[in-house]
């Protein structure tokens, strides 16, 4: 199962982003904590934490070094060198997008996250000052230099808080405080968010039949206007208008007439197709955009490229088992960059595009005939591509691609496809294509990654975005093989697990031509969220999992804040939340659905019957526009999500007098000043089918 799902980022949630909070455990590096099996010597952290042995060794020696007079100052301070450790420290040390020397401390007016109640555990930045204010220490991590705050003059290594600070209220105004958004701040221990209960699921998802096509991605403009692009597997792509909510209307589409049609280069079978397209943040006005595809090196001569399977990656083409093509890496997966017609002041307005490629970015050879993916989407903060990729295929991934740092798949890679280096240059650091590496991509820690590499130990992960007020969440659903099927955090360097792990659960394999890696070797990443395939009840008795949004639209002010995602056999959607919020940890509940009494297009079994819904068939992916409302792709058509009550679901926060829906501004506004925290913690054809998505006799 392959494909895309790009986010677009617009202006108004930034208003949104101000005044919700966004913590995510996470480190200075952007790492996902790891998980210990020990507490670490020194600082007072087990299970998840940031710092490894040999870090906590140092941040020892850094304090045995500072030579503390006192004992109550020395305490204190060894837990804010140690809060470096802390799962949320990437928070606890960012403030105003800039690094600080120590972590936030918590005051009265801040100290969000404790379970403490005492006035004196939320006054820790008082604290330490007292504590602290006559003790000498030497290279003292608290001087004006490394806060970027006017103080007294550093008269030498050793000092008081009286010889860098003129009181204690200017030392809080430097070190206490507020982190980047609020959420999280330091007051002696490790982070611990308030405990609050679950909130109940809502009752229902009300949903209109606005489409009949059959789609498979779905990007909303860049422009912010209310139309957006839908594409299919075959390989064309259409400029389509939305209706208002409440209008009564279809969507607006000239099936005849697609803004690009790219067929005689995709190759459709099966699992093969276009995947997906991605459209430049700037596209309103550079006219770039991206597309993701499967081509067949024996029918279209501009398919050539590596194979994945090489002797870099131990693999040895020629020994690949028959399913694999006629040929080793006949099938190639292709990003593609493309440009609009018309003149470059005018590229908003652009209805069509130009079908001979501008760029070819990346082409790779595929092992197998399924588990490409293929999905691409532009990161919302560094405007880097990024590119899903499966494992390559066949059962339990033999060639253990997945957790192989040196091969490409199973892997999420980052791209910079802004800054193009030459030909040389792209031969030299061994490029699949025309792009070059961000510099802070993980391999500049990890020498063994390949430096494409985002995270790893995925199998086949099949639609990814980022929650459009909190873009350090980084959802992604990645389809599994016989048992579980799941939804990970994707942060950087992250390994999620396959083939050492199905899920939760240990995998073994079948055969392991291309050896296998120890569970214990590798700090695995668990899913937040997912669902054993003894729990969807259908007909193939299979499950493929489809990943969502987190809904960010008014629209259903009941759903607000939950991330909505699918399973492509069962038709079944599921709603996750975040509890406690911003700790990342969730809870999901399956939930109903049913079809608006005034849908624009009938989607009830018999018309008129109050509102039921036929049975969505295949879920094959999601959509969101630039309003935030989200959008179901099925074999039986486009779906979006209305307001409960047009199918009689009863939600205490909608505002049933309003006919239409607000305004983008509006609805900032209503996020910021009207939500209560509970509601921010707050779905081609049948005959096709069998075509996209071949019922897990690929093992998906």
């Amino acid at each position: 199962m392959e494909a895309l799902h790009v986010f677009v980022f617009s202006f108004f949630n930034v208003l949104l982003l101000l005044d919700l909070s966004s913590s995510l455990p996470l480190c200075t590096d952007s790492r996902a904590p790891s998980n210990l099996n020990a507490t670490l010597n020194f600082c007072p952290y087990n299970g998840s934490t940031c710092c490894n042995s040999t870090q906590d060794l140092q941040l020892q020696r850094q304090f045995q070094a500072m030579n503390i007079s006192s004992p109550d100052c020395a305490a204190l301070l060894k837990s804010i060198l140690c809060s470096r450790c802390d799962p949320f420290s990437a928070e606890l040390f960012t403030i105003k997008s800039a690094p600080r020397s120590v972590p936030v401390l918590c005051n009265s007016t801040v100290s969000t996250n404790s379970s403490q109640s005492s006035q004196a555990a939320n006054n820790f930045c008082s604290r330490v000052w007292d504590s602290c204010v006559n003790a000498s220490v030497l290279n003292s991590p608290f001087a004006p230099s490394l806060q970027g705050q006017a103080g007294l003059p550093l008269k030498s290594n050793t000092s008081k808080l009286t010889d860098l600070w003129q009181s204690k209220t200017d030392f809080c105004d430097a070190f206490g405080g507020a982190s980047i958004d609020g959420s999280v701040c330091f007051e002696g221990e490790p982070v611990r968010l308030n405990s609050t209960e679950t909130p109940s699921p809502p009752r229902g998802l009300c949903l209109e039949k606005i489409g009949n096509g059959t789609y498979l991605s779905m990007v909303a403009h860049p422009d912010g206007s209310n139309r957006a692009f839908f594409s299919d597997q075959p390989g064309k792509i259409w400029l389509v208008t939305i209706p208002e909510q409440d209008s009564g209307r279809a969507l607006e589409i000239d099936e005849s007439n697609p803004f690009i049609d790219l067929t005689d280069e995709v190759y459709l079978n099966t699992a093969f197709g276009m995947m997906g397209m991605a459209f430049h943040p700037e596209f309103a006005q550079n006219g770039r955009f991206f597309a993701s595809f499967n081509c067949d090196k024996a029918k279209w001569p501009g398919c050539t490229g590596r194979c994945s399977c090489n002797s870099e990656a131990n693999c040895d083409p020629s020994k690949l088992p028959p399913d694999s093509g006629a040929q080793p890496c006949q099938y190639q997966a292709v990003v593609a960059e493309y440009t609009v017609n018309g003149s470059a002041a005018k590229t908003s307005l652009a209805t069509t595009a130009k079908p001979l490629e501008v760029r070819r970015i990346f082409t790779m050879g595929l092992p197998f005939t399924s588990h490409h993916a293929g999905q691409i989407l532009f990161g919302p903060s560094d405007g880097y591509l990024y590119f899903m990729m499966g494992d390559g295929g066949s059962d339990g991934d033999p060639y253990n691609f997945s957790q192989n740092k040196k091969s490409l798949l199973g892997k999420i890679m980052r791209l910079d496809v802004d800054n193009i280096p030459n030909a040389e240059e792209i031969t030299k650091l061994g490029l699949w294509g025309n792009y070059s590496i961000p510099k802070d991509n993980p391999f500049s820690e990890d020498s063994s990654l390949q430096p494409e590499i985002w995270a790893l130990g995925l199998r086949n992960p099949w639609r990814c975005s980022f929650d459009a007020e909190r873009p350090s969440y980084f959802f992604c659903a990645d389809v599994g093989q016989d048992l579980y099927e799941e939804v990970d955090l994707i942060t950087k360097g992250g390994n999620y697990g396959w083939r050492s792990y199905e899920g939760p659960y240990p995998f073994t394999p079948l055969s392991s031509p291309g050896g296998n890696t120890s569970a214990n070797s590798i700090n695995t990443i668990f899913p937040i969220l997912g669902y054993n395939h003894s729990e969807v009840n259908n007909k193939e008795k299979s499950a493929a999992i489809t990943g969502g949004y987190v809904y960010r639209s008014m629209t259903d002010p009941c759903m607000y804040g939950r991330y909505l995602y699918g399973d492509l056999y069962a038709g079944a959607i599921w709603a996750a939340i975040e509890t406690p919020e911003n700790s990342g940890n969730f809870t999901s509940s399956r939930i109903s659905f049913g079809c608006a009494k005034d849908s624009p297009l009938d989607c009830t079994t018999v018309p008129g019957n109050g509102g039921a819904l036929a049975a969505l068939g295949y879920v094959f992916s999601f959509g969101e526009d630039n309003r935030k409302d989200v959008f179901i792709l099925g074999n039986d058509g486009v779906y979006r999500v209305v307001r409960p009550s047009r199918c009689s679901y009863t939600c205490s926060k909608e505002n049933v007098t309003a006919v239409s829906t607000p305004s983008p501004t509006t609805r900032a506004s209503l996020a910021s000043h009207s939500c209560s925290p509970d509601m921010r913690i707050v779905l081609f054809s049948s005959a096709l089918l069998l075509l996209l998505f071949p019922i897990k006799i690929n093992n998906m």
